[in-house]
């Protein structure tokens, strides 16, 4: 899903969204990386205050937040790390050193 850029499209995505929920998530969804497509979007029971997102689907958060970026951003900082001790110096790590150091 392209993220609007003007007030103007904003609204546009808006009204999508309201005017067809299912639809505007299905479409957001579509742009992680999933391990099992989900087989039904919402699952919803108006007599129960319960609602079913993206029923029977899986992900995995982290490849989602992480791993799927280093193709096109490896080189970009991926978590900038400040000490509460205001004498020690903040660190930045790039995702390509973030995945070999922390996820090995």
């Amino acid at each position: 899903m392209k993220i609007p850029s003007t007030q103007s499209e904003y609204q546009q995505v808006y009204k999508d969204s309201i005017e067809d929920p299912e639809k505007f998530w299905s479409d957001v969804a579509e742009d992680l990386t999933w391990k099992k497509k989900w087989s039904k979007t919402l699952e919803w029971d108006f007599h129960k205050p319960e609602a079913k997102w993206f029923v029977g689907g899986k992900l995995n958060i982290t490849e989602n937040c992480i791993d799927r970026h280093l193709p096109s951003r490896a080189n970009d900082i991926a978590i900038i790390w400040e000490s509460n001790d205001t004498k020690s110096l903040h660190e930045k790590l790039h995702t390509k050193n973030f995945t070999m150091r922390y996820v090995k």
